[in-house]
């Protein structure tokens, strides 16, 4: 009985993802990504090697609870964190004729003493392992990909001037880190001309470098696009 239920979750979860509208643009959010080949199938909406499981699909849905009940939290301790628009819509930009573009979080307006605003707020839900690297190393050197979006982000939002206030909760012991991360104008630009890069690549119909020529490589052997890649297929 419980796996037939789990099945039949799984399958109305799969569906109502796959009638999602597919990204038409380079989001802000993946640009610190190794591999730019990768981002290029993403813009382009190439078919991953497989689909997101039906697990995978609920593990993405209860990080974006949980991030709702943290913004919940900083509300209460007295944080005015601005989500959404006038409109009711996620706070967003974008550039490069919409081919760019980013959701965040929020933005913190006004709270308590010690902080400056208005800055730029991000969460992350992690399992104990991430959690506990990026308590050790802090963001730039743990999570470089997520440090590339805040710096993005901060700049696209115009929110450089006070320090953005990443909040990652620990999934497995709902510990809580805290870190204030000062704007890098130089990695914003550093950044910002990779997705260009990257777009000007697509309009002439070239796939820049993989990032290994070899298939096994560990980061090339466990992305989607692999076959794709290796492959020929696009």
């Amino acid at each position: 009985m419980e796996n037939k239920l789990v099945t039949m979750l799984d399958a109305a979860i799969a569906q109502e993802h796959r009638q999602k509208p597919k990204r038409s643009y380079l989001g802000a959010s993946r640009l610190g990504e190794n591999c730019a080949r990768k981002l290029q199938y993403e813009f382009m909406g190439a078919e991953p090697d497989h689909p997101f499981t039906g697990k995978q699909l609920r593990t993405f849905a209860m990080g974006h609870h949980l991030e709702s009940l943290v913004i919940s939290w900083m509300k209460d301790a007295g944080f005015d964190i601005r989500t959404h628009n006038k409109d009711g819509q996620q706070y967003s930009f974008s550039v490069a004729g919409d081919r760019i573009a980013g959701h965040i979080d929020g933005v913190i307006v006004a709270g308590p003493d010690g902080f400056l605003y208005p800055a730029l707020f991000e969460c992350k839900t992690l399992n104990n392992k991430s959690w506990k690297d990026l308590e050790k190393h802090a963001l730039a050197v743990s999570k470089p990909g997520y440090y590339v979006q805040v710096q993005l982000y901060m700049a696209y939002m115009k929110l450089t001037e006070a320090p953005a206030l990443l909040v990652a909760l620990n999934k497995d012991t709902s510990e809580l880190y805290f870190e204030r991360v000062a704007f890098d104008g130089a990695i914003a630009q550093k950044y910002s001309d990779r997705a260009v890069q990257i777009l000007q690549a697509l309009e002439a119909s070239e796939l820049l470098p993989r990032l290994s020529q070899d298939p096994n490589y560990f980061e090339c052997k466990w992305c989607p696009y692999h076959k794709t890649c290796f492959g020929g297929g696009l």
